[in-house]
């Protein structure tokens, strides 16, 4: 099976000799094109770090609270079933895809990236699902029953999001790992779920524990 050819030459250009390969998500039917392990053990050249960390490949990996999410629709599928969706910061299009699969109407995967809206239509195809594409949340109606949300947090000039997603949805299903336990008088917290990033970036164990949060209008 062989990558993507635009996602395989961008990460390339970040990192050398790394390589996209379909990776199959514990606890699911899903499989995602993530950056190969191998390449995570080793040391990065001076230069290799700093294109990571002016461009990093956010797409390439499969990150906790994607995949936690992805495991709770697939266990929930009553909140997607027959639902249109918003897979907002979209990243690889776990979220969106696992979506899907739970039966939802439609689904949106909506990311500023580029490179991420190419993995999203990447990985869309390796699972044998039909997502839509949009680059800019606000430019959406208002007409979702569901906004997803995994993994946007960890930077907290984003929380001020929270104020938004039901500009564009009836409800709102948040995944997070970094902010512990955020307050937002909208928002409440369902569950705490146990999950990993793929490839495996031996993150500390509090990373591992994925916050679910609701809200709705």
């Amino acid at each position: 099976m062989t990558p993507p050819l635009d996602l395989q030459r961008a990460l390339s250009d970040l990192i050398g000799d790394a390589h996209l390969v379909p990776c199959a998500l514990p606890g699911t039917d899903l499989s995602l094109w993530l950056l190969d392990a191998d390449n995570m053990d080793r040391a990065f050249s001076q230069e290799e770090t700093r294109r990571i960390l002016h461009e990093p490949p956010y797409w390439s990996f499969c990150w906790a609270s994607g995949l936690a999410l992805a495991r709770y629709l697939a266990a929930n599928p009553e909140w997607v079933k027959g639902k249109r969706v918003l897979d907002f910061g979209a990243g690889s299009g776990v979220a969106g895809i696992a979506a899907v699969k739970a039966g939802a109407l439609e689904v949106v995967a909506c990311d500023l990236d580029p490179l991420a809206l190419a993995s999203c239509r990447a990985n869309a195809e390796l699972n044998g699902v039909k997502l839509s594409y949009s680059a800019d949340f606000f430019a959406e109606a208002d007409r979702f029953d569901l906004i997803l949300v995994a993994d946007v947090l960890y930077d907290r000039a984003n929380l001020p999001l929270l104020d938004h997603f039901l500009s564009r949805g009836r409800e709102a299903l948040v995944a997070d790992s970094r902010v512990r336990d955020f307050q937002h008088p909208a928002y409440r917290r369902l569950d705490i779920l146990d999950a990993l990033t793929l490839p495996d970036l031996a993150e500390p164990w509090e990373f591992r524990k994925v916050s679910l949060y609701h809200s709705k209008r």
